[in-house]
């Protein structure tokens, strides 16, 4: 005699799982490792590209503040290695920005296996929306963000200070703001899967709006420096991205909350 398997004598449990066609640990653990170091290639190659024209680059990310430097004035190296050592370290970071459409790339072929039909027809538009606005916040910071800035700062020093600011101290000063900028505009791309994966709804953001408003400016107190100015320049485009986040997010459908498809909805092979 046969014995039957306990879903099939008990319609309340769930049939047993088909896992012929799943990857076990080790394979996804494979293609992570091989994602990971084809990331670090580009990363390395586009780096030995950027390597020759590293003294440029600092020049182009420093422009900003040394247009604003008081005449007879210049930035200085206190430390030995500076000279070298901070030219080096932008152009490895501007290599990894510049890797960055490569590196959503990997990540989304990685969990694209794992998404529903619906949520892989959004993949792309929220790929390119998320390189676009990275990007898009980072230009805002150089371009607005930083001459306004620098001018406060360099308009504020007191008679007699002369303004030559450290090399390696202004870059870690710039690639904060760059980081805070390019993520801060990356706001409407994390509502926008907010609601897609079901942790919050419209109505629920709509609701936050003022706590939202508040928590901008929260955020833009600690990550930019102690002027208004800088504050209020991070807050305010966050709450108008935050505003356009749950604009689209009204043209998205959630993940069903049991986390099971729907009869015309799902996982994609």
């Amino acid at each position: 005699m046969t014995s039957k398997h306990p879903a099939m004598s008990n319609p309340e449990l769930p049939p047993p799982a088909n896992t012929g066609g799943d990857m076990p640990l080790v394979a996804h653990l494979t293609e992570l490792r091989s994602r990971l170091l084809r990331i670090v290639c580009i990363w390395l190659v586009i780096f030995a590209g950027l390597f020759y024209f590293a003294n440029d680059i600092y020049s182009f990310v420093s422009e900003p503040l040394r247009a604003l430097m008081p005449a007879g004035t210049s930035m200085i190296a206190t430390d030995v290695a500076s000279p070298f050592l901070t030219p080096f370290k932008l152009t490895l970071i501007s290599a990894l920005f510049l890797a960055m459409p490569f590196v959503l790339h990997q990540i989304w072929s990685f969990i694209a296996p794992g998404l529903y039909k619906h949520e892989k027809r959004l993949a792309v538009p929220l790929l390119a929306s998320s390189i676009v606005l990275f990007y898009s916040g980072m230009a805002f910071a150089y371009y607005v963000v930083f001459p306004l800035v620098f001018g406060f700062f360099t308009s504020t020093a007191p008679e007699g200070v002369a303004v030559m600011t450290d090399i390696n101290s202004y870059l870690d000063f710039v690639l904060t703001l760059f980081m805070a900028f390019g993520l801060s505009f990356e706001i409407p791309v994390a509502t926008v899967l907010l609601v897609l994966v079901g942790i919050v709804d419209v109505q629920s953001l709509t609701k936050a709006r003022p706590y939202v408003v508040v928590g901008c400016f929260a955020i833009g107190m600690v990550l930019t420096p102690p002027d208004v100015i800088s504050q209020t320049l991070l807050a305010v485009p966050m709450w108008l991205l935050y505003e356009v986040g749950i604009v689209f997010s009204r043209f998205v459908r959630a993940r069903p909350r049991n986390d099971q498809p729907d009869e015309q909805d799902t996982p994609a092979a």
